[in-house]
């Protein structure tokens, strides 16, 4: 059996808030889907982001809890730079969102920054250093 990695999904309590979030990080999702119970955004070399309702996914599976103790998932972001890094981490935070980590010089070449999405998850802001 082979298998393709084509889809990474996301519950979310409020979609319009979460779409916001990944806007900002320069996914192109058009403003009606923000009222949608399920969305997609096809990223480049078409991997797929889709993000659905907590009552979307208490419609086929009831007995659904998000998950306790940390974050759900992580998603990593490159940038072109690490001033690109700071800058997104800089927005986002004076956005109101959560910074878990501010970015640093990572001991594996990269500048580095976690932020959480609306929903608790982590978000890794990325860029090689040099």
């Amino acid at each position: 059996m082979k298998a393709q990695l084509d889809v990474v999904g996301v519950v979310v309590e409020d979609m319009a808030r979460s779409l916001a979030f990944y806007r900002r990080l320069g996914l192109e999702i058009p403003p009606e889907a923000d009222g949608q119970p399920h969305v997609e955004a096809v990223l480049p070399g078409g991997l797929r982001l889709a993000w659905d309702t907590v009552q979307t996914i208490h419609s086929f599976d009831p007995e659904w809890r998000p998950p306790t103790g940390g974050p759900g998932i992580s998603l990593a972001f490159r940038f072109d730079g690490p001033a690109e890094v700071d800058a997104a981490y800089d927005e986002l935070v004076s956005l109101g969102y959560k910074g878990h980590k501010e970015p640093w010089d990572a001991f594996w070449g990269q500048r580095y920054a976690v932020v959480h999405d609306p929903d608790g998850n982590a978000v890794d802001l990325f860029a090689q250093n040099g």
